[in-house]
């Protein structure tokens, strides 16, 4: 980009003016900032937003964005008022498994950096004295809760204010009362925005829209998969107890208030309290039927994100705000209204750019507690040409086809709103929809018993209940300890026999849900070779594990590519983000060089694959295949072509597991074929179906890392133990020049292998950990290690905490022991997986 390219920002709401002040803080001031309504109010959902800002969440970056958007709401101010009001925040706990949650929440905090304690009921009743510290109608009483001393109120719509004035000082034109009717593009590339004054040229349109975000979208053919939900909101009369406490009308003393035990949150107007609400059912909008507003038409109480108030789905929460804060039983509800903001299939915000309109991004779905964060991240990646905080989790693109589908998009979205507030474990799938993407062994997989949980719409085995007889067979040493409530959730004891059972005879996994892309042409080499840190320049057959950087070599994930003939690649990816990189660059690369063109194709659906794993897997592969499958027909890492029972399939020496076997892949239409050809040769050999359960735990018995958990954009190579995967003395990939300069750097933080000392407590992932009493990293992932009888957890950790260090894991409010421990702990020396 040159020094200032045109920008245009749709939406002068908490997201736009803030992506304004972000971009000219960096030096950009070419900026025009179109909103559809008045820009003194604008009318959506930042005009109205009570402002409550709680930061500690499960995710590293939605906390960031969060603590961002603190500190920068507390600089930004005038007349000495600053936009934040850091009163702090109090969760409540009413409910045993909610006081839980809060201590894991507790250790979420402590991860991620921000100051939070557990308090008991008296010190709750210090912080705010209206609770109702007695016996609540349900029969539950408070039993503590969480205090964040830095969460607070923020003035989303006074800072937009000033976002507006400071912005515009510094060259920014802002155009209100303005509609936008057009994307304009020419060859894949956005040139301007249509609008009711006219058509306004543009090098980059960040469409930053709100709950119009998906309306917008339409204009550029980009489906944004998100669902406008009204959510009531409801203002007390004036209380008594308040009079003369607050000087302001919106002023607030108290800490802002959840109780989601009843899905409610609270803070204070002056004298009055404002509750809000999901307690109550969905409530997806009709964009069609969403009343307008002229400019002299819109007020406070009139504008288009604020609909009628339905009091009747109110009263419950009415009822139960009365017994938790008493002082509301004098009193009504003076105002109330039902107001709308954004929603999508796994609640994330949607930032970054459409994949086939290159120039157009979007920052939707964005709350005002992440708002200014969001902003910063969408600066970044337009001026830097990435964010400095990893957005795996926030990608546009990271959805399936199928997930941004209306249906889809409607029927998760109401749910994540009935939900927002529920005690979720980690690995809870959705209840609906499901069977949506089911391989073609799902019909065996349900004979077998399969307990399936969900991810990307698959449904993916993690046990099979037809293994439960095995229980009775499994020796003591494999046989592992009673688990706590919490993480023998979604797990069973079966997984430690399927685990004993590729550890010791031969197991089957379904590895279909593995993303497997094509990519095919005459430029198919020379764009892998610039994209991924591996030498992909080798003989047919090769397979080879290397990395995705971003410009500055950070991690933006890891491939399995595999070089099937001289210009076909087929590649184990992580997810669709994956797969909307590599065909956009391919379409850069045919389009500059047509004779180096390249075609990228999602071969998935199409596809299965079968993992055959175990010291007996080649006994069981002989009885259905003539083609040399020893060690010297296939080596470790390598592919070929072979006939299984008749049915063509792609050969791949590789484990996930850390045995001996191969990825056996075949199209759809063999696919259970396929499986019950390998199960009845198996059946002498004592062949199983093995689900993920066991799979996560083999895999980190042998250090294999997981993209998104172990590492992302914000980790290099060296740092989380992947060095080995950057082809020595290569230079000219992505991210080359910022690696060399990198691996030199001190590293401040690396990732580290742990064994639990007692050999039986467990950890999920995302727990605190200790070095020298101090909170020094976090958990990335975490299992049972069947072959090594003890708990693994890896995770990032200072530097300086070296192998044999102890440290301390914090899991519910209690210090777990563990050890720094040398990696890989099964089999270092890959005797079992090279056979």
């Amino acid at each position: 980009m040159s020094a200032s390219p045109r920008v245009v920002i749709i939406g002068a709401g908490i997201v736009g003016t803030n992506l304004a002040d972000e971009l000219v803080s960096r030096g950009w001031t070419d900026i025009t900032v179109i909103e559809q309504g008045p820009l003194h109010l604008a009318g959506g959902s930042t005009s109205h937003a009570p402002g409550l800002v709680f930061q500690t969440n499960p995710s590293k970056t939605m906390t960031e964005f969060a603590s961002y958007t603190v500190n920068k709401l507390l600089s930004l101010s005038e007349d000495g008022v600053s936009c934040f009001k850091q009163l702090g925040g109090l969760e409540l706990a009413t409910t045993e498994e909610r006081l839980q949650d809060l201590k894991r929440k507790l250790g979420y905090a402590a991860s991620w950096g921000v100051e939070a304690r557990v308090i008991d009921p008296d010190e709750c009743e210090k912080h705010y004295p209206l609770l109702n510290m007695g016996t609540l109608a349900n029969g539950n009483r408070i039993l503590g809760g969480l205090h964040v001393p830095s969460d607070g109120l923020a003035s989303a719509a006074r800072a937009v204010q000033l976002l507006i004035s400071r912005t515009s000082e510094a060259g920014v034109a802002y155009l209100g009362s303005t509609t936008v009717t057009g994307i304009t593009h020419w060859a894949g590339r956005v040139t301007g925005v249509e609008t009711s004054a006219g058509i306004i040229r543009a090098d980059i349109v960040v469409s930053c829209a709100g709950f119009w975000g998906r309306e917008l979208g339409k204009l550029a053919g980009l489906q944004v998969p998100l669902l406008p939900l009204a959510h009531q909101y409801a203002k007390t009369s004036s209380l008594p107890t308040l009079h003369g406490v607050n000087e302001m009308p919106n002023g607030a003393r108290l800490p802002i208030l959840r109780y989601q035990d009843r899905d409610l949150y609270y803070r204070e107007h002056g004298d009055r309290i404002g509750i809000g609400s999901y307690a109550h059912r969905p409530m997806p909008v009709d964009m069609d039927t969403l009343p307008r507003f002229s400019a002299n038409q819109m007020s406070e109480h009139s504008m288009p994100s604020r609909l009628d108030f339905t009091a009747s789905d109110f009263l419950p929460s009415w009822q139960d705000s009365q017994d938790l804060l008493p002082a509301l039983r004098g009193a009504h509800v003076e105002d109330g209204f039902n107001g709308i903001f954004s929603f999508t299939p796994d609640g994330g915000p949607l930032v970054g750019e459409a994949p086939d309109l290159s120039g157009l991004f979007v920052a939707e779905a964005v709350w005002v507690t992440h708002s200014a964060g969001v902003a910063k991240a969408v600066a970044e990646l337009l001026v830097d040409g990435q964010p400095h905080t990893d957005l795996h989790g926030c990608e546009l693109t990271r959805f399936e086809k199928v997930q941004t589908t209306d249906e889809y998009v409607s029927e998760t979205s109401q749910q994540n709103f009935v939900e927002i507030y529920d005690v979720l474990h980690p690995l809870q799938p959705k209840e609906s929809p499901r069977d949506v993407r089911v391989s073609p062994f799902h019909v065996r997989q349900k004979e077998l018993g399969a307990f399936f949980l969900e991810s990307a719409a698959w449904e993916r085995p993690h046990w099979f209940e037809a293994n439960r007889g095995l229980l009775a067979e499994l020796p003591a040493e494999w046989q592992a300890p009673e688990r706590d409530s919490w993480s023998a959730m979604f797990h069973s004891p079966i997984s430690a026999a399927e685990a004993w059972k590729t550890r010791t005879a031969v197991a089957l996994y379904d590895m279909t849900p593995l993303k497997r892309l094509q990519v095919s042409g005459p430029g198919a080499l020379s764009l892998l070779q610039r994209l991924s840190t591996g030498n992909i320049a080798k003989k047919a057959g090769a397979v080879t594990y290397c990395l995705l950087l971003a410009p500055d070599g950070g991690i933006r994930s890891d491939v399995t590519v595999a070089r099937l003939a001289e210009e076909s690649f087929q590649l184990g990816v992580n997810s669709n983000v994956d797969f909307d990189y590599l065909r956009v660059e391919a379409r850069k690369q045919s389009t500059a060089n047509p004779s180096q063109w390249v075609h990228v194709a999602d071969i998935t659906g199409s596809t299965c694959c079968i993992g055959l794993w175990g010291p007996l897997a080649r006994e069981v592969i002989a009885k259905v295949s003539a083609d040399d499958l020893s060690n010297d027909g296939l080596r470790y890492f390598r592919a070929k072509e072979v006939s299984v029972g008749g049915i063509p399939v792609t050969a791949m020496r590789l484990s996930y597991v850390g045995e001996l076997g191969w990825e056996l892949y075949t199209t759809a239409e063999y696919g259970l074929k396929l499986w019950d050809l390998l199960f009845e040769a198996g059946q002498e050999h004592g062949i199983i179906a093995a689900g993920r359960g066991a799979f996560n735990s083999l895999r980190l018995e042998k250090g294999y890392r997981l993209w998104g958990t172990d590492m992302t954009s914000e980790h290099h190579p060296y740092q989380a133990g992947l060095g080995f995967a950057v082809a020595k003395d290569k230079t000219g990939f992505i991210g080359a020049e910022a690696l060399a300069t990198r691996k030199e750097e001190v590293t401040d933080k690396v990732l580290r292998c742990l064994t639990v000392d007692d050999g039986t407590s467990m950890v999920l992932g995302k727990e605190p950990v200790y070095a020298n009493g101090q909170a020094s990293g976090y958990v990335t992932s975490a299992a049972y290690g069947y072959s090594i009888r003890k708990p693994i957890a890896y995770a990032w950790l200072p530097a300086d905490v070296a192998e044999g260090d102890p440290v301390e894991i914090e899991y519910f409010g209690e210090r777990i022991p563990a050890t720094v421990t040398a990696e890989p702990l099964f089999d270092p020396g890959m005797l079992r997986l090279r056979g």
